[in-house]
């Protein structure tokens, strides 16, 4: 299986306790801000599916990172291959990966999204003054529940049974980003792909 080695140090844990305290504050504020501004019902809704879908997509990632094997991307990086090296680290810092995707990105999205979905019952009201709170309420937090439980379900089995392929294709987008802004997140631009 995949690497089994962890990376995680008092400083990294007391690093991502910090960026997650300052992301989940960020996030509630931009949510909160979003939900004044925002008189769509629509917008509103995608926002909130599209907040679910990055933590389903960031779970993904975060399971599939433990699953990988590393040897396949160094026959790539050998060529070349553009997200390859990246791939070699997102497994060589699988604990890391996994933390960051599952608990950081995860657990703010799941956070959010409640808010969101309070947000999108109290914008419902206001268009259907005679409809019952409690059932709303019911009803928009069953659907939040069932679509985030669901997609990560569904993302599992994705990110186990071709594991692979989902840390080449999150290499990609890294090395894309990376291009990008010119803002390395993987460390030096040395051979990352020795063992």
């Amino acid at each position: 299986m995949g690497n089994n080695k962890s990376t995680v140090s008092g400083r990294y844990v007391l690093g991502v306790s910090t960026a997650s305290f300052l992301l989940a504050i960020l996030f509630f504020w931009l949510s909160e801000l979003l939900s004044g501004k925002v008189k769509s019902l629509f917008l509103s809704f995608l926002f909130l599916v599209i907040i679910i879908l990055i933590g389903i997509i960031a779970d993904i990632v975060g399971t599939a990172v433990a699953a990988a094997e590393e040897s396949p991307f160094h026959a790539r990086a050998a060529k070349r291959v553009r997200g390859a090296r990246e791939g070699v680290y997102l497994i060589r810092n699988a604990d890391r990966v996994a933390n960051i995707c599952n608990d950081v990105i995860g657990d703010i999205a799941g956070t959010v999204s409640g808010a969101l979905g309070i947000a999108l019952v109290l914008q419902i009201l206001l268009y259907w003054k005679g409809i019952n709170q409690i059932l709303l309420n019911m009803l928009v937090t069953a659907f939040i529940a069932a679509f985030t439980v669901g997609g990560k379900a569904a993302g599992k089995r994705i990110a186990i049974s071709r594991a692979n392929d989902v840390i080449f294709l999150a290499g990609k987008v890294l090395a894309a980003f990376e291009q990008l802004t010119k803002i390395s997140l993987t460390g030096k631009k040395g051979r990352a792909t020795r063992k």
